[in-house]
């Protein structure tokens, strides 16, 4: 079971929006809001008053936007080919991050008689999406470009805002100034979960948090500022003894050192439970964290619940949550939260706290 709580997400939210007084703080969405349903989640940020949201797709957007009426929806990928008849049609704006886009959506603004609106990204060094410098100052050079669109906001991305003292920083920090100066008038939107942390040079018109709200820290190496939003838990299915120099497990990776009782919980790599963790991560039964042993598989793990003698079929085990956190997870398995959250498979049955 996957326990989301609503109201955590909220409050995440507004705890961000404290930290960026200098504007607006939006709701980032991508990838199913981060596995946990971007739905519902939309649904509550808006209800707490967030009237800023993006997606990384065009579906993303269109399924979000029934629960967010008057809100601002942009699309981070930006315009694909052939879809302005969509983002019209459900009031999205794009992230134009190419000439090329920038020139189709002008085109539908015409087409439809009346300013569109968007974002324009600019690249301050990613160099994944948004303007190129050489794309920036061709547009810098014909604003005209820019004709019958409503320019919501400019925008960039940062690169490493997770560890403040990396120069990158401070350098997208003067290049994106240096950039928007040249659209005066229009608000800019600047720094993710991490740069709302970084300080007054990374404060703008419109924060795009995403993984704060879902509870991942913000502050590498200090506490964590938000509150724990998911909770995951599986029951044990089966309980059995194994003697001392049995293995557990496909290729036996696992072998008891002495006389040990092991659990079997339905969930395996299948469900986002990585493989990697095999003989690593721990899962946590009455407060009480037991390891996991023994390669994980498809659909199953196992648990080494030895020192928990009154454990019985049935009983609920904390995979993700208070005592097992999605960093800890993140860490043992050589990732980040981000990957732990999204990876999370569509068989669990999903509660909603709060909603």
């Amino acid at each position: 079971m996957l326990e989301i709580d609503l109201d955590a997400v909220a409050a995440n939210w507004r705890i961000l929006c404290e930290r960026h007084a200098s504007g607006d703080t939006a709701g980032v969405l991508k990838a199913d809001g981060y596995g946990l349903g971007a739905v519902a989640i939309a649904a509550r940020l808006f209800s707490a008053g967030c009237r800023h949201f993006f997606t990384a797709h065009l579906m993303e957007a269109m399924e979000i936007r029934p629960v967010v009426p008057d809100a601002m929806v942009c699309v981070l990928h930006g315009l694909g080919p052939g879809e302005e008849e969509a983002f019209i049609q459900h009031d999205l704006a794009p992230a134009l991050g190419t000439l090329g886009e920038v020139e189709a959506w002008s085109a539908a603004a015409r087409n439809a008689g009346r300013r569109l609106p968007a974002l324009l990204h600019i690249d301050t060094g990613m160099n994944r999406t948004g303007l190129s410098p050489a794309e920036l100052a061709r547009l810098i050079g014909d604003t005209t470009m820019l004709g019958g669109l409503d320019l919501l906001y400019v925008m960039t991305h940062l690169v490493a805002a997770d560890t403040p003292a990396s120069a990158i920083n401070a350098l997208q920090a003067r290049t994106f100034a240096e950039a928007a100066s040249h659209f005066p008038g229009v608000r800019r939107s600047f720094a993710n979960s991490s740069g709302i942390f970084l300080g007054e040079d990374f404060a703008s018109d419109l924060a795009r948090p995403g993984a704060a709200l879902y509870g991942i820290n913000p502050t590498v190496g200090r506490p964590n500022p938000m509150r724990p939003v998911a909770r995951l838990r599986a029951r044990i299915m089966q309980l059995r003894e194994v003697a001392a120099g049995e293995g557990v497990g496909y290729d036996h990776q696992w072998v008891a050192t002495r006389p040990s009782r092991i659990a079997t919980l339905p969930i395996g790599y299948a469900d986002g439970y990585h493989r990697v963790l095999s003989n690593k991560a721990d899962v946590s039964l009455d407060g009480q964290l037991c390891p996991v042993v023994g390669r994980i598989s498809m659909d199953l793990i196992t648990v080494d619940v030895t020192e928990c003698p009154t454990a019985v079929i049935g009983d609920w085990c904390e995979v993700i949550g208070p005592h097992v956190p999605v960093e800890r997870l993140a860490a043992l398995a050589g990732t980040n939260g981000y990957e732990i959250l999204t990876s999370l498979g569509r068989r669990f049955h999903r509660r909603y706290l709060g909603a």
